[in-house]
C-alpha cells in the first residue's frame, strides 16, 4: 500500500473519544492522528505528492479494534512458533477491522510454548519504521494456560496442564522478551494466588479462566490481583442459585473486566444480553478466540494436535467441545449491537477502548484522539470493513465500496 508522509480522511462520520462528528476529517502524520475537525479540510494547494486524500463517502470511521484473545487465522496459529505465522495474523486481521492484538497460546508441551514465546520476542526486536508496518500490531502475548483446572479444560489438552509455577513463568517471561501481557489461569489451584501476586507486581493482567472456583475463591483472587475473566461462561464453573460459580462471580464483581465471544454460539444472544445488562459497556471486552480455520471455510483442522471440525458457524473437537471460534471482529461488533440493542458507540468501547485500558495503553490506542496512534477502520452501515489503517498506513482497502 502507498505510504504518503501525510494522509487526510474526509467526508466521514467520525466516532472520536468524546463525540460523534457527523461529517468531519482526520489528518494523519508519522503514524499519529494530528488533527480532528468538522467539515471539509482546507486545501490551499492541489493534492500534494506527499499527501494521500481518502474520500470516506459518508461512511463511518471508528478506532481500530483490539483483540486480546486470538489464536490464529487463515491457516496460521500463534503456536506454530514461526515468523510467517505471526506475519499472516498481522496481515489478515485488518480485513476484519482489528489493528492490534495479543497472540494467544494454548495449553501445550512447555517446550512448544517456549518456542512460540521466543518467536514473539524476535518479532519485538524487529520493530521498524512505518514503511515496515505489515498490518495489525502485535502487542504481546496472552498466555492461555497451562496453569488451569483440569475440571474446566474445555479444548485445552489436559495432558499438558501444569500447576502454577513462578519459576517456569519467569523463564517464559525471559523467553518472550517480557512481552507476556495477560495470563489466563485458575487462581484457586495451589500456588495460584502467589502467581497472581507476582503478575500484579509485574503489571501483567491476571485473568481467571478454565477455572472451577466458587464465589469465595473468586473474591479472594480479585483481592489478590485478578482483574480479567477469560471467555465468559466457557471453561468455567457456571452459575447456580446456591453458588454463583466463576460465571456469576465475575458478573457481580466490578473489579473484573469480562471477555465475551459474541458469535451467538459460545454464548446464546439472550445470555449476551444478560451479561451486558449486568456489566454494562464499561465491564465487557469483545474477543474472537479465533483459531487457524478462520477465513478458510469448512473442513478439518488442527488445534494443539487435536482434530477440529469446522462448518460455516463453529469449530468443534471430535467430542463436540467448542474449539475456539471462526468469528471476525467486525461481525462480533455487529452481533453485540443486535443481541443487546446497544449503540455503536457502546460497541466501540467494548471492542477498542476497554481492551486498551486493560492493557494500560489507552494513552496511545483504543480511541480516536489527537496524538494517538492512527489505528482506524472505515465501515459501512452493515459493519463491513472498507478500509483499515494501522499506525497511519493503509494496510487493507476493499476493492469496491462505493
Amino acid at each position: 500500500m502507498n505510504m504518503a508522509a501525510k494522509c487526510i480522511l474526509y467526508n466521514g462520520r467520525i466516532y472520536t473519544e468524546t463525540e460523534i462528528i457527523p461529517n468531519g476529517y482526520l489528518v494523519l502524520a508519522e503514524g499519529k492522528i494530528i488533527e480532528i475537525a468538522e467539515g471539509q479540510p482546507s486545501i490551499r494547494e492541489e493534492k500534494k505528492n506527499d499527501t494521500e486524500f481518502i474520500d470516506c463517502k459518508g461512511k463511518t470511521i471508528l478506532p481500530g479494534f483490539m483483540d486480546l484473545h486470538i489464536h490464529g487465522v487463515q491457516g496460521a496459529d500463534m503456536m506454530d512458533g514461526t515468523a510467517s505465522a505471526l506475519t499472516v495474523m498481522k496481515r489478515e486481521l485488518p480485513k476484519e477491522g482489528t489493528t492490534s492484538f495479543l497472540a494467544t497460546t494454548i495449553t501445550e508441551d512447555s517446550r512448544e510454548i517456549e518456542k512460540a514465546l521466543r518467536q514473539v520476542a524476535e518479532d519485538g526486536n524487529q520493530l521498524g519504521d512505518s514503511d515496515e508496518i505489515e498490518g495489525a500490531e502485535l502487542l504481546g502475548v496472552h498466555l492461555e494456560g497451562p496453569f488451569i483446572s483440569s475440571k474446566r479444560a474445555g479444548a485445552q489438552p489436559e495432558q499438558h496442564i501444569l500447576p502454577p509455577n513462578i519459576d517456569l513463568f519467569k523463564q517464559w517471561e525471559e523467553a518472550s522478551g517480557h512481552r507476556i501481557k495477560l495470563v489466563t489461569l485458575a487462581p484457586e489451584i495451589e500456588d495460584g494466588k502467589e502467581l497472581v501476586s507476582y503478575m500484579k507486581e509485574r503489571g501483567i493482567v491476571a485473568s481467571i479462566g478454565h477455572s472451577d472456583a466458587v464465589y469465595d475463591e473468586v473474591k479472594t483472587a480479585v483481592e489478590t490481583g485478578v482483574t480479567h475473566a477469560t471467555h465468559l461462561f466457557n471453561g468455567m464453573r457456571g452459575m447456580h442459585h446456591r453458588e454463583p460459580g466463576v460465571a456469576g462471580s465475575v458478573l457481580l464483581l466490578d473489579e473484573i473486566l469480562v471477555e465475551l465471544i459474541p458469535d451467538g454460539i459460545h454464548i446464546i444472544p439472550e445470555m449476551v444480553d444478560l451479561s451486558y445488562r449486568v456489566k454494562g459497556e464499561d465491564g465487557l471486552v469483545l474477543i474472537t478466540d479465533a483459531m487457524r480455520a478462520k477465513g478458510l471455510g469448512q473442513g478439518q483442522y488442527q488445534l494443539a494436535g487435536q482434530k477440529v471440525d469446522v462448518d460455516e458457524k463453529q469449530a468443534t473437537l471430535e467430542d463436540g467441545t467448542l474449539a475456539g471460534s471462526i468469528l471476525k471482529m467486525n461481525d462480533g461488533v455487529k452481533n453485540i449491537m443486535e443481541f443487546t440493542g446497544c449503540t455503536l458507540e457502546s460497541a466501540v468501547k467494548m471492542a477498542s477502548s476497554n481492551p486498551a485500558k486493560q492493557l494500560s495503553i489507552f494513552d496511545r490506542k483504543g480511541s480516536i484522539a489527537t496524538g494517538k496512534d492512527a489505528d482506524l477502520v472505515l465501515v459501512n452501515s452493515d459493519m463491513e470493513v472498507l478500509l483499515t489503517i494501522c499506525r497511519g498506513k493503509v494496510v487493507y482497502r476493499r476493492e469496491c465500496w462505493e
